[in-house]
């Protein structure tokens, strides 16, 4: 490579770097939820009230760039107490030995944000779809992203295999579940 078309891309990188932001997540408008099938004809859906994350978004290219996010198990809510406290014992997320659930991403390419998912001390490859509602300029002078990332999970992958066999056939609590990840952040200043 010459010494032309080094200076280049280090330009290139150096610009491209002017533009990325790094946004922490505004919790008030932001839901990291779950939807999973009940007794095969339903859905229970549920969500994590106790998050943290940030992500880096290139405002020129409208990139998402990286994004790290931190769940704490214990806040898990289905407005059902009764379920809410089985689903924290060893059953399913063992929230004594197993506290939290994180995502870390590896690469975005198009609508699709690739990542590693660590749940139960397990770490898995998950593919994730991006839809990206860009940036705004809010009234008190913050520049805010909206990103909303949707995917489906085998929860038996993780060693959540805890269920029970109907009397008429199948399972009360369905394998797959869906990830419903809806996040606003602010541009770090």
């Amino acid at each position: 490579m010459t010494k032309l078309m080094k200076a280049g891309l280090v330009s290139i990188l150096a610009t491209s770097a002017l533009y990325a932001g790094t946004y922490n997540l505004d919790k008030s408008h932001s839901n990291v939820g779950f939807k999973v099938k009940h007794m095969m004809i339903s859905n229970v859906t549920g969500s994590f009230n106790d998050f943290t994350g940030s992500f880096e978004y290139d405002e020129k290219t409208k990139t998402l760039k990286s994004l790290n996010g931190t769940v704490k198990v214990a806040s898990i809510d289905t407005a059902n107490k009764k379920r809410d406290d089985h689903l924290k014992e060893s059953d399913f997320f063992a929230v004594n030995k197993y506290p939290e659930i994180t995502f870390k991403l590896d690469k975005v390419e198009g609508d699709k944000a690739h990542g590693k998912l660590t749940m139960r001390g397990v770490t898995k490859d998950i593919t994730l779809d991006l839809e990206n509602n860009g940036s705004i300029k809010d009234p008190w002078g913050n520049t805010r992203v909206g990103l909303v990332l949707t995917g489906k999970i085998d929860r038996f992958d993780y060693g959540i295999k805890y269920n029970t066999v109907l009397e008429a056939g199948g399972l009360a609590v369905g394998k797959e579940v869906k990830l419903i990840v809806e996040l606003e952040g602010i541009l770090a200043k």
